[in-house]
Parts: C-alpha cells; structure tokens; sequence
C-alpha cells in the first residue's frame, strides 16, 4: 500500500481503509437489497441481458479511447479504464426513480452487474490495460469478493436473520454510505493534490466526458432497440453512473505504484451524482406520458 502524504496517520494503509469505506457502503446496499428485487432478472431476462451487456462494453471502450485520446499516462489511464470496468453504482437507482424511469430494471442491472463484477472488472482491466502495466487480475477478483460482495451477503443476511436491528439502523445507512464516500473522495485527492495541480485538467474532462457519453449512448442505444420510455431512462442512467468508489478501492490496492491511478474513480463519485441528479430533472420535467 503507498502511503498518501506525511500527514496522514499511517497506523492503517490509505488503501486499507479505502477498501473498508467501501466495505462499509456495499454493506449498507446488502441491508437495502430484497429478494424481490431480483424477480425482474427472471421475469425480464431480456431488458437485463440489455443493459448489463451495454454497461460492460459501452463504458469500458469509451474509457480506453478517451485515455488515448487525450494522451494520459499510465496511472491515469489505468484508472479511466477500472472506472469503465466497474459495475452500476447504486446511487443511479435513486436518479432512475426520480427520473421516473423504470426503478425494477436499474436495482435489477446493479445487481446483476454487482454480482458479474469479480469476473468482469478483472477480465476487463487485464484486456485493456493489461499490455501496459502488470494486471493481477485473480487479485481483483478475490479483492472484489472481499470488498464488494462478502459485504453484501453480510448485510443481506443480518436483514434476513436480525430484522429489528437492522431495521434500526438501516434508516441511518443513506448517510453512512454518503460519509464513507465523501471520505475515500477526500483521501485520494489529498494524495494527489500536488500532482493534479500541474496537471488534472486532462482527467477532469476525461471523466465528464465519459459520464456524458455513457449517459448518452445508453439512452441511444435503447432508443435504438425501441425499448419503453422508462427503460431507456434506466438504461441512460444505469450505464452513465458506475461504481467509482470500487475502482478508487481497486486502484489503491492493487495498483500502488501508480498513485493518480485513485484519482479517476474519486473525480467520477463527485461528477456523476451532479449529472445523474440534472439529468434526472430533466427527465422528470418531460413526464412519463411519452413512456406510456
């Protein structure tokens, strides 16, 4: 694990205690999640099918292209690239339900693009990013497991087994996982500061434009196969906002030696809930009539 600035207490590794932040925020979404939840992947395999497929092949491409495009080392590009190779990010249900799209198709992409992420993510990183840097793709898996779906499973199984407590504190989970958030947003960049001021300008547009344009071409490309209105809102949404904290995790525990490699995932927490949030307005406004 490097150490992120004289600063910082280094009682626990940065990367350590990112991943347990992270941790701490799959846990809250394992005491939210429902086995009804999962009915729309058995009851619309097809819709699903959709939308994981474009997630895993829309963001991922884009983040590799846009790297090139603007030229980024090698730490920035790795993680562009892990951003792109995350899975849905479970703030884009909230922006799906108040974009009045389709709220049963978001939760069931998240989680079936949670559950594929310990085999996608690593797969992915490796294809892309792998002729460049050394990829320990069977450490990202166990690492995912860990990070993301033992957390998960836990919370999952304490509102199964110990429903009156959860019940108690699941009321302060939204707030928990906001913290933990704005924490690990907090740690990479205080890491970085130095180097983002001579040069970040690049990432920051790279990020914007690689939530822009997978907003966009999930929306396209539902358009395109003449899904409802409220499936192509999901979708817009759904492909657009990623899991960035998980890549900013992977990117520090898995990628030390490149420092800024953090720094993309941190940028795109921040990004994507201000135009998941305006894209959702916009939705809103327009009404759902034209998805009935």
């Amino acid at each position: 694990m490097f150490c992120m600035s004289p600063a910082l207490p280094t009682v626990v590794a940065p990367g350590t205690l990112i991943s347990v932040l992270l941790g701490v925020v799959m846990f809250g979404m394992g005491l939210a999640t429902r086995l009804e939840d999962f009915k729309v992947v058995f009851s619309r395999p097809k819709d699903i099918a959709i939308g994981c497929a474009t997630q895993f092949t829309v963001m991922p491409a884009l983040a590799w292209a846009l790297a090139r495009l603007f030229g980024l080392d090698e730490a920035l590009t790795i993680g562009v690239v892990l951003v792109g190779c995350c899975p849905g990010g479970t703030a884009s249900n909230v922006m799906t339900y108040l974009a009045k799209g389709d709220l049963a198709l978001s939760v069931g992409m998240t989680g079936v693009s949670t559950i594929l992420a310990p085999f996608l993510t690593p797969a992915l990183t490796l294809l892309l990013a792998g002729k460049t840097v050394k990829v320990d793709a069977c450490g990202m898996f166990i690492g995912i497991l860990w990070v993301v779906i033992l957390p998960i499973c836990l919370g999952f199984a304490a509102k199964r087994f110990c429903p009156k407590a959860t019940n108690r504190v699941i009321r302060f989970m939204p707030m928990v996982s906001s913290v933990a958030i704005v924490v690990i947003i907090a740690l990479v960049l205080a890491a970085n500061m130095d180097r983002l001021a001579t040069g970040g300008l690049a990432v920051f547009l790279v990020v914007i434009l690689h939530n822009l344009c997978g907003l966009a071409l999930g929306y396209l490309i539902a358009f395109a196969l003449r899904l409802a209105e409220p499936k192509r809102r999901a979708l817009c949404i759904e492909v657009g906002m990623q899991n960035s904290g998980l890549a900013a995790s992977l990117a520090a525990a898995h990628f030390a030696a490149y420092p800024m490699a953090a720094v993309p995932g941190a940028i795109f927490s921040v990004w994507h809930n201000i135009s998941g949030a305006l894209v959702a307005r916009c939705f809103a406004r327009m009404g759902s009539a034209c998805g009935k």
